[in-house]
Parts: C-alpha cells; sequence; structure tokens
C-alpha cells in the first residue's frame, strides 16, 4: 500500500511560520507524479493549495500564493510545505497527497499540477496547524 506520512504541524501565532513534511511510499516516486498538499477547516470543503509534478513548476492556490512554497526532497522521497506569514484562516488540517502519475490542469494554452481532489490517488493522516 502507498503510505504519505506527514509531521511538522503544530499552533503558531499570527505571522509566524512552519514547514510541513511529508514522506512518500516508494513505490511512487515524488520524481514521477503531482504531489501536493490540501486543507480542510472546520465545517469546509477540502482545497488544494499547493502541487508540484515533474519539474519545479508548482502550483499555489490564491489563498496562500507568495506565502507558502512547496518543495521535494528527490532523495528522501519527500515533500515538505514551507508557510510564512500564517494567518488566523489558515487554521486546518493539512493533508500531503499523491497522483500515481503526473497530473495537470490547462487553462488559456497553460498547464499547472493539478490542485483537482479528485486528480490525487493517496492522502496522509493529516497534521493540524494552528495559528491564533
Amino acid at each position: 500500500d502507498v503510505q504519505l506520512v506527514e509531521s511538522g504541524g503544530g499552533s503558531v501565532q499570527a505571522g509566524g511560520s512552519l514547514t510541513l513534511n511529508c514522506t512518500a511510499s516508494y513505490e511512487y516516486t515524488v520524481t514521477g507524479t503531482t504531489v501536493a498538499w490540501f486543507r480542510q477547516a472546520p465545517g469546509e470543503a477540502r482545497e488544494g493549495i499547493a502541487a508540484i509534478g515533474r519539474t519545479a513548476t508548482a502550483n499555489y492556490a490564491d489563498s496562500v500564493k507568495g506565502r507558502f512554497t512547496i518543495s521535494k526532497n528527490i532523495a528522501k522521497n519527500s515533500l515538505y510545505l514551507h508557510m510564512d506569514n500564517l494567518k488566523p484562516e489558515d487554521t486546518a488540517v493539512y493533508f500531503c497527497a499523491q497522483a500515481r502519475g503526473i497530473r495537470t490542469f490547462c487553462s488559456g494554452g497553460r498547464c499547472s499540477p493539478s490542485l483537482q481532489i479528485t486528480d490525487l490517488d493517496f492522502w496522509g493522516q493529516g497534521t493540524q496547524v494552528t495559528v491564533s
């Protein structure tokens, strides 16, 4: 089975920073698949916030653009989400997710790693981030 294990969540004051880690199963490498971070606040739908594919090109939701950075470590088969200037509205459970292959979303002739929940096949258990 594919397993994704997140860590790095916690409580932080507004304006602070956190880095989330996700270790992926070696059945699918982070190099050859789309990997992403989603989050879900209480009473809200799960939303995609950052995704990265085969290259270093990333796709971000408008709500986190300029504040969050997604990256991957190929040697460790790991995914990271560095979050700066955190706001109370960033409070949520954060999930890492992985697709079986490369998934892209194309609009206006431009394609980016997909943030569509239906494009991701495997999910971690989630880690809580609380911003006060």
